[in-house]
């Protein structure tokens, strides 16, 4: 590993990346095997209509939402344990306090959001998913070279209820009473933390950036401010289309009608789930 590490703290900059190293490669080798091996065949054996009967660029979002499912459950425990652990030192210093737990923390949203961009140009679908997987793999990568950046708070605490939402209306449960239901946590887990909480955090960031600009390398400053502005761009954005995305499921007899087939049985009437 000692050539690794030299590339890695030398040409690269990540000081203080080696150490968390074989967490940042199990992540992302992890997050690979589940998309290419373990969530296809979950996925044939659970689910075989409505899974095998899709396209396979439909099937392959359907194993993406697997992937983004299994890191939600990982990363939001694992960041509330590094916020509620948060030594004195790190508190006391926002700017370069630095917390092995956030080594820890990072390397495995370095290794989900590195898997995610590279997907995200191979299948590419959306520029805003290539923009978002860059910027946050760039911004947590850089936190081996700078201590700026925040443990990542808990943003993924609606994306578990997003991926939830999503398989609901692949299997035939568009409009039900418990995609109602997980809609209502949906937008209140995305705007609660990701918009009034993440706002908050975000806007400490800038604030720490402003005060040691003369401190740190100015593509520091570019990449954590410019990234910083455009995840929290795409946040409303994305809150928007969620709300639509819920009216158009929920405005009684306002919904087309589709008819799904969902292991092997005909369902008609479940709005314009995607």
């Amino acid at each position: 590993m000692g050539t690794l590490d030299t590339f890695i703290t030398t040409t690269l900059g990540l000081t203080k990346l080696p150490p968390f190293l074989p967490t940042f490669l199990y992540s992302f080798l992890g997050f690979s095997v589940v998309h290419q091996v373990i969530a296809p065949w979950a996925s044939r054996r659970w689910f075989p209509h409505a899974y095998g009967s899709i396209p396979r660029r439909a099937q392959n979002a359907w194993s993406i939402h697997v992937v983004s499912q299994i890191h939600a459950i990982l990363i939001v425990p694992l960041s509330l344990w590094a916020l509620y652990y948060e030594p004195a030192e790190r508190a006391g210093d926002r700017a370069f306090g630095w917390d092995e737990r956030v080594g820890y923390v990072h390397a495995v949203a370095c290794g989900y959001f590195l898997w995610d961009s590279l997907d995200a140009v191979v299948n590419f679908t959306d520029v805003g998913f290539v923009v978002h997987g860059v910027a946050c793999l760039a911004i947590y990568a850089m936190s081996f070279v700078s201590s700026l950046p925040p443990p990542p708070p808990p943003w993924c605490l609606s994306t578990f209820f997003l991926n939830i939402h999503w398989f609901m209306d692949k299997t035939g449960r568009t409009g039900s009473t418990a995609q109602f239901v997980n809609g209502i946590f949906l937008l209140s887990a995305f705007f609660g933390v990701r918009l009034m909480y993440g706002g908050k955090v975000s806007i400490d960031f800038v604030r720490t950036l402003v005060q040691v600009r003369r401190e740190i390398p100015w593509t520091y400053f570019i990449v954590f401010g410019i990234g910083n502005i455009v995840l929290a761009s795409l946040n409303w954005f994305w809150f928007t289309k969620m709300i639509s995305a819920l009216r158009r499921r929920f405005d009684d007899g306002k919904s087309l009608q589709r008819t799904r087939l969902v292991n092997g049985v005909t369902h008609g009437n479940y709005g314009t789930g995607n």
